[in-house]
């Protein structure tokens, strides 16, 4: 019988393995803290489990975790891994460090069906959404290379921006973050882990009635309709006039302001009138705005907007009562964003 990997189960549903395996429900929390707080790595190091347990533990579950297959340093700071999965596909995730902490960017999916035009992450098409235990592999990963490089850092932040469309693999990311937010568990923050969509309306109607802390933030990109259907699929499906209503909705029932991420292209979507409409739709939905500077990716001809743009947007967004940021950019000489890195080892 294939084993399970424990790595794939909440507190809640190990409790419920371990009372089916005739052992009290307390046993689920003491395994956690071995996997979660002492981050050991194999059964044989949780010395307050019976030797005997111990067998039978490692007759039904697995430690697996995903494999390094290459791992980059950035002069940044910011650390990318290829990782291989247990089948053979591979993904990618980073971590970037601020002064607030070091946060690691999950990816969701192998592969993407969104098809955003600017975006690495579209080159190579969604082949399965990951399992529990696959991102969570992710965090605990990086957190051990992390570790490696500076014993005294840790992985503070999750922010569910990688390869995939988190939405599309609704439950299996839930339980993720259940995971890593539980007081038993990776014990992060509802408020330091963040889920990113680019804008499925059904998802984020179901996520505002989750009851969670966690924060979402929008692909959001343009804020013109035929502008974002160009570059982004996603809108022909869930257009402005469905879009714009679902963030409200999901503001009322979370009472939780969210962020739109906006990827600054040249002659594109950096107009004034841009700007102007952006802010509208801002200010109606209770958003901070996040303006990125755009990340070459050498398989689309997109260019960055000058940084005299990028500070009109900005300074323009202030000007009319929206909190606005300009990204710090990270990784640009280990191709960091969402993708790249992958798309190359796949021959793209």
């Amino acid at each position: 019988m294939e084993k399970e990997n424990i790595y794939g189960f909440s507190l809640e549903q190990l409790t419920a393995k371990m009372i089916g395996l005739n052992q009290s429900s307390y046993r689920s929390k003491q395994l956690f803290s071995w996997l979660y707080k002492k981050d050991a790595d194999s059964f044989d190091q949780m010395s307050d489990v019976s030797k005997a347990f111990r067998e039978e533990l490692k007759e039904k579950f697995s430690l697996d975790l995903p494999k390094i297959f290459v791992k980059r340093f950035s002069e940044d700071g910011t650390i990318k891994l290829l990782l291989e999965l247990s089948d053979g596909h591979k993904i990618e995730t980073v971590l970037m460090h601020y002064v607030y902490g070091d946060a690691v960017c999950v990816t969701s999916q192998v592969g993407c069906n969104m098809g955003c035009k600017f975006c690495a992450s579209g080159l190579l098409k969604k082949v399965r959404n990951l399992k529990v235990e696959e991102m969570v592999g992710q965090v605990i990963v990086m957190n051990r290379l992390l570790k490696e490089v500076d014993p005294s850092r840790h992985v503070s932040h999750i922010v569910v921006m990688g390869t995939g469309e988190p939405f599309d693999n609704y439950d299996n990311v839930m339980s993720f973050i259940r995971i890593a937010n539980s007081p038993s568990g990776m014990e992060i923050g509802a408020r330091h882990i963040t889920v990113s969509t680019c804008g499925i309306v059904p998802g984020i109607l179901r996520y505002g009635k989750e009851g969670l802390q966690v924060n979402l933030a929008v692909s959001f990109h343009a804020p013109i309709d035929e502008i974002r259907s160009k570059i982004m699929p996603v809108n022909r499906a869930y257009p402005l006039e469905k879009l714009i209503p679902a963030l409200e909705e999901y503001y009322a029932d979370s009472n939780r302001n969210m962020t739109f991420e906006y990827i600054m292209i040249k002659d594109l979507n950096d107009s004034d009138e841009c700007a102007k409409e952006l802010a509208k739709i801002a200010k109606r939905v209770h958003a901070f705005v996040n303006l990125i500077p755009y990340n070459k990716v050498v398989e689309n001809d997109f260019e960055r907007s000058s940084n005299n743009r990028i500070h009109y947007f900005h300074n323009y967004l202030l000007s009319q009562g929206i909190k606005s940021t300009i990204r710090k950019e990270f990784g640009s000489d280990i191709e960091a964003a969402c993708g790249q890195l992958r798309a190359r080892y796949e021959g793209k």
